[in-house]
């Protein structure tokens, strides 16, 4: 019997929100901005599912009474939403995301990497230990901010720590827009804590390094024990990889989560507002230097070295920032050079292909 699926167009009468029921689709990220880019007629023939799993040799997709496996597509990760197409899979049509994780894949073949796409908050998750990284934590902020995704600091293993409040303020340093939770990953805790942003047809993605707890979370919020965790090395709090692949999974009665494999290295590439949002008060402090290109080093009348002067601004900051101005322009340009280079590349390819065309048909 073939789907209804009016009910998701804007032109449907709207039903009474306390009568109003969540619908397998939106208990899986459904949207009215995934359902204005396609027609009622559309979605009868090529019903929409989720990327939930990423294989090497195919996608894992879920959908209304659809549980399938299509061929990889190159443009799709985690969390997409695709228009499937039974009759030819490969054909398959990606819907445009409301957000985008991506990084500059490790290496140096200037690739770019997705994550995750469709996330409405990200938890970046880090232990009050010695593997707490303020810089590391700054990193995947940018890049929720640039995504405009709602990035949120969660702080596991505060009970081991003997100061936990130092790891709490520093965390608390980073930026104003960012709330902090510490939590224990093992109990409670992570659904109560973490609610505001869990429900019911959101999509959540724990973010950061290896043993900090993300898996643990994850099994925390689904209310099992299903997902593998490790302990983190005892020499130097660092942790093992457990999860070896993103993979969505669905929390009974609440909302969608990714765990993601821990990253070793998070190149940032074409986050430049990320990174402007995160050093909010820097970019205010560089507006009111005497110089316009002020380099913030020596100049006379720069407001940026006149707050470090005051103590009112760690100069730790300011390097950071600067470095991750320059790795963002420097892998930007990178990749925009190997776009071009393929570009090019491409147009010569077909080039000749046209002339062997046109060579064979003039010796016919």
């Amino acid at each position: 019997m073939p789907r209804n699926y009016s009910d998701f167009f804007p032109s449907a009468p709207k039903p009474n929100p306390q009568d109003q029921q969540v619908t397998p689709l939106q208990a899986l990220g459904w949207q009215p901005f995934f359902t204005q880019q396609t027609s009622a007629d559309a979605l009868e023939q090529t019903p929409p599912v989720r990327v939930v799993e990423v294989h090497r040799n195919a996608l894992h997709l879920i959908g209304d009474g659809i549980d399938a496996t299509i061929p990889p597509r190159i443009e799709a990760t985690v969390g997409d939403w695709v228009l499937l197409d039974r009759d030819q899979p490969a054909a398959s049509l990606v819907l445009e995301r409301k957000s985008l994780l991506k990084r500059r894949a490790p290496g140096s073949d200037r690739q770019i990497q997705l994550i995750a796409a469709n996330i409405e908050t990200a938890f970046v998750v880090s232990s009050c230990n010695p593997d707490f990284n303020i810089a590391r934590l700054e990193r995947y902020i940018a890049l929720a901010f640039e995504a405009e995704i709602t990035p949120v600091i969660v702080l596991t293993k505060s009970d081991l720590a003997d100061v936990p409040e130092a790891y709490l303020d520093q965390a608390r340093a980073i930026s104003d827009l960012v709330p902090v939770i510490t939590l224990d990953a093992r109990g409670t805790e992570p659904r109560e804590k973490l609610a505001a942003w869990c429900k019911p047809g959101q999509t959540v993605a724990f973010l950061g390094s290896s043993g900090v707890g993300k898996s643990t979370l994850t099994n925390a919020l689904a209310g099992t024990e299903e997902i593998a965790t490790q302990a983190i090395r005892e020499d130097d709090a660092k942790g093992r990889h457990t999860t070896t692949r993103r993979q969505l999974h669905r929390v009974p009665g609440g909302c969608l989560v990714l765990d993601t494999p821990g990253m070793r290295e998070l190149q940032l590439t074409d986050v430049a507002s990320g990174i402007d949002d995160l050093f909010a008060d820097l970019n205010a402090l560089a507006t009111t230097c005497r110089f316009k290109d002020c380099k913030h080093e020596s100049e006379p009348g720069c407001a940026v070295q006149a707050a470090i002067d005051e103590g009112d601004l760690d100069p730790s900051r300011l390097t950071r920032w600067r470095k991750l101005k320059a790795e963002e322009a420097f892998n930007s340009a990178s990749l925009a050079e190997r776009r071009s280079k393929d570009k090019a590349f491409g147009k010569m390819v077909r080039g000749i292909m046209k002339e062997k065309k046109q060579s064979k048909w003039s010796s016919d």
